[in-house]
């Protein structure tokens, strides 16, 4: 199937959505219990954009409204020490996995991150996420850090792994 990345759309934030409430209800790729709404996303959306930071999704191009994949970046911390540091995340809807949305998600946020000049981009990684550190590696990051029992879902203490890209 062709897959196109395109900015993202009010028209995408049902799908947005949805693949955001699947990993929060289904995964640890998200460390929250809490579903969204299409109004939550579209504030987030906005506070991307009013920040200059981009929100990508993944397109079937005979289908361009519905949703296969996601992703954005914003600012890794609130310093200007860290002003040419960007943390991402990237979401694929369950039944699109493993297709290469994710690799190509991901690369369209490293083109664009270093557009706006950014000197590396972090991705923040539940440990026991093998297919994710692998896509983050595949990409030319690597692992740079863990920080044991920092979170929590599901009852479960969680660990975190900092993946950086030197851009």
């Amino acid at each position: 199937m062709p897959v196109g990345i395109l900015d993202a759309e009010d028209a995408h934030l049902p799908g947005i959505a949805a693949i955001f409430n699947h990993a929060v209800r289904e995964t640890f790729s998200i460390w929250s219990e809490a579903e969204t709404t299409v109004d939550l996303r579209r504030q987030w959306m906005d506070a991307r954009r009013a920040a200059g930071f981009p929100v990508v999704v993944a397109v079937d191009p005979a289908a361009p409204l519905d949703v296969l994949g996601y992703g954005s970046f914003g600012s890794f911390r609130d310093f200007p020490g860290y002003a040419r540091t960007v943390e991402h995340s990237v979401y694929v809807a369950a039944n699109m996995q493993r297709r290469g949305i994710g690799g190509m998600l991901l690369a369209e946020l490293v083109v664009r991150a270093r557009d706006k000049g950014m000197e590396a981009m972090v991705g923040g990684v539940d440990s026991s996420n093998a297919a994710s550190i692998r896509l983050h590696e595949q990409a030319g990051f690597e692992i740079q850090g863990q920080l044991k029992g920092v979170g929590r879902k599901f009852g479960r203490r969680l660990d975190l792994v900092f993946m950086v890209k030197q851009l």
